[in-house]
């Protein structure tokens, strides 16, 4: 058994890992991606509305999910169990490769390109630098990783906050966003689906507690909350945010930028202040490292108990903590950051993930018809299930027909994940 089999956190705990997961990159970054291909603000504003109501409805999801199975891992666990053990290792697989180092390395990106306002050092420099510190961080005990992600989800919360309010009490120029935006709206169109990536990836995190369920006290109350509660408190606090990045800022300056967030930070508070709210910025999106740090390398000790090839990888030290899937996933997320461009790490990354967590939705449809009503149930059910799956594919089958480039390199990554499967085949115990 495992040293993190002991139960050792609560809700709270739980669900700052949620928040921490969810609030990262894409919440000051996303919106002038969309912003350069939608041109109806409103269409903007609603996709982000949009992204909570699925975050909520797959939270809704994987909260029975996690309570019938209740095993850490999760869409390895729910599609191992449910579907065929290769389902679930390709799901493990892509959680390890995309889910967590993917999300690792695009929040060391832009915190590179947030920090260079008070660094003169390269982005690429920051970015490695503080996913080998943070590492190194969560390599000894989970307590102590539990202390430094509830500080640093605080410290989170609050920036955020204070953007918040900032943006709607302090008074606004002419000619933004919101102000000159016509009541026209873009619904279905390809880039509005586009953008709907964009927001999906975004809100992604809002399944985090699903991967330490073994690391959650009674998680078959803790579980629904922590999912719950930390999808709806991100939800709200995004809608706001980016209605108080289109109030103070017009569609010229967020054209195509990814540094949102900057760009805001200057109009309201000036040069200086916005040197500041770019520091506080960087410090925001380190928790986003450090929560994806944290949970990653638990899909590879899950993995290890039914592939041996793995199983070097997930061995614990003395505090339970898998010390070399933690610098494994760490290897993966330098690769990305020194290889590939922002963009396209974060359209390749949201295709992949999109297809999983179809796949485990669907599967709570399946395994409530064979096995019935048994303890949590999902609000909605099945109406929630069927809505975002119909999303779901909707947004995959649109990502495959307007981004041919990263759809091939999702598919590829599963190419090699197959290979992987049938290599850990011939040693699997």
């Amino acid at each position: 058994m495992h040293a993190s089999k002991g139960r050792k956190i609560g809700w709270v705990s739980a669900a700052a890992i949620v928040v921490a997961n969810m609030i990262g990159t894409g919440v000051f970054t996303s919106l002038g991606l969309q912003i350069e291909k939608i041109d109806s603000v409103w269409s903007v504003l609603l996709l982000w509305v949009l992204g909570g109501l699925i975050a909520l409805m797959g939270a809704f999801s994987y909260a029975e999910l996690g309570t019938r199975l209740p095993k850490s891992g999760g869409e390895y666990n729910f599609l191992y169990h449910i579907y065929h053990p290769f389902l679930g290792y390709l799901a493990g697989w892509v959680s390890l490769t995309v889910g967590f180092a993917a999300s690792v390395a695009l929040a060391a990106m832009a915190m590179g390109q947030y920090a260079q306002d008070f660094l003169p050092v390269s982005p690429e420099f920051l970015a490695v630098g503080v996913i080998v510190l943070i590492s190194l961080a969560h390599s000894f005990s989970i307590r102590q990783s539990s202390n430094f992600q509830n500080g640093a989800t605080a410290v989170k919360l609050l920036l955020m906050l204070v953007f918040i309010v900032a943006c709607f009490v302090l008074p606004a120029p002419e000619g933004t966003a919101l102000s000159e935006a016509s009541l026209e709206l873009e619904i279905g169109t390809s880039a509005f689906m586009v953008g709907l990536v964009y927001v999906t990836y975004s809100f992604s995190g809002w399944n985090a507690a699903a991967y330490i369920v073994e690391e959650i006290r009674t998680p078959a109350v803790n579980l629904p909350k922590a999912l719950i509660l930390g999808t709806l408190v991100v939800s709200l606090l995004y809608v706001l945010l980016q209605a108080g990045f289109l109030y103070q800022a017009s569609v010229q300056q967020l054209d195509g930028q990814i540094e949102v967030g900057k760009i805001v930070a200057h109009i309201l508070f000036g040069s200086t202040g916005g040197q500041l709210i770019s520091l506080f910025i960087s410090m925001f999106l380190i928790s986003s490292i450090s929560a994806n740090i944290w949970v990653g390398p638990r899909v590879v000790r899950a993995m290890a108990d039914d592939f041996t090839i793995w199983r070097f990888f997930a061995k614990d030290n003395l505090s339970g903590v898998p010390v070399r899937a933690v610098w494994m996933q760490a290897g993966i997320s330098l690769f990305m950051v020194l290889s590939s461009p922002f963009d396209r790490v974060f359209l390749y990354s949201g295709f992949v993930l999109q297809l999983f967590t179809t796949l485990a939705v669907a599967g709570l449809l399946w395994v409530r018809w064979r096995d019935g009503k048994v303890g949590y149930s999902s609000p909605g059910y099945p109406w929630v299930q069927i809505i975002f799956l119909a999303i779901s594919v909707w947004v995959i089958a649109v990502l495959i027909h307007d981004q041919p480039g990263e759809s091939l390199m999702g598919v590829a990554n599963l190419l090699v994940g197959a290979i992987s499967y049938w290599w850990s085949r011939r040693y699997k115990a």
